[in-house]
C-alpha cells in the first residue's frame, strides 16, 4: 500500500471531519483541550458545482484543517439553513462526528466499488485542490458518511503543507488562512 506525502496510506482513512455550531470556538477547543494546531480555516466554502442529493446544492460551510499526528481533522461549520450534507446531519444526529475522509487517487473507479458494497452518493463537488469529492451514505454500521477525497499533486502539496505545519507548531497563530497551492 503506498502511503501520502504526510504518512497516510492512499485509499486509506486520512481525515475525520466534525460539524460544529460555532468554528472559531471548536478551534479554540481542539487547540486549548487536545493541543491540536494550527488551523487552516476557510471563511466560506460551497464547492464548485456542488450536487446535494441528486440536486444543484447552494449551501456554504466554514471549514478548518489541521493534523493530529498523520491524521486530518477537518471542523465544518455550515453559514445557512440550505439544504446539505452538514444541515441534514445535524437535524438528525446534531454537532459531532460527520464523516471519514478516504484517499482516492480515481474517486470514479473507489465510488463504483463503495456502490457494490451497498453505499449511496449523497453529495458532490469540486474542490480548491482540483477534482471532486464525494460522500457516500450505508453500506454497514459506519457512524458517519465515507468521503472520497482526491489525491492529486496539488491535495498531496496542500494537505503536506498543513501537515508540516503542525509538526513544527510552536503554539502560536493558532488560525491562518487556508490556501490552495498554486
Amino acid at each position: 500500500m503506498a502511503l501520502l506525502e504526510f504518512g497516510q496510506p492512499d485509499r486509506g482513512v486520512m481525515q475525520m471531519a466534525w460539524v460544529v455550531p460555532d468554528i472559531h470556538q471548536a478551534i479554540d477547543h481542539w487547540v486549548d483541550t487536545l493541543r491540536v494546531g494550527p488551523w487552516f480555516l476557510l471563511e466560506r466554502f460551497t464547492g464548485e458545482n456542488p450536487v446535494y442529493r441528486g440536486q444543484p446544492a447552494r449551501s456554504g460551510v466554514a471549514l478548518a484543517m489541521s493534523f493530529a499526528g498523520h491524521m486530518n481533522v477537518e471542523l465544518i461549520q455550515p453559514l445557512d439553513d440550505h439544504p446539505s450534507v452538514y444541515r441534514e446531519w445535524i437535524e438528525r444526529h446534531g454537532h459531532g462526528f460527520h464523516h471519514w475522509g478516504v484517499a482516492s487517487r480515481d474517486v470514479e473507479a473507489d465510488l463504483r466499488q463503495y456502490r457494490e458494497r451497498g453505499f449511496s452518493e449523497v453529495f458532490r463537488a469540486g474542490v480548491p485542490t482540483g477534482g471532486e469529492v464525494v460522500y457516500l451514505e450505508g453500506g454497514g454500521q459506519l457512524p458517519g458518511y465515507v468521503e472520497l477525497i482526491p489525491v492529486n499533486p496539488q491535495m498531496e502539496r496542500g494537505f503536506s503543507a498543513f501537515y508540516a505545519a503542525t509538526m513544527a507548531w510552536d503554539g502560536s497563530q493558532r488560525v491562518r488562512p487556508f490556501a490552495p497551492p498554486g
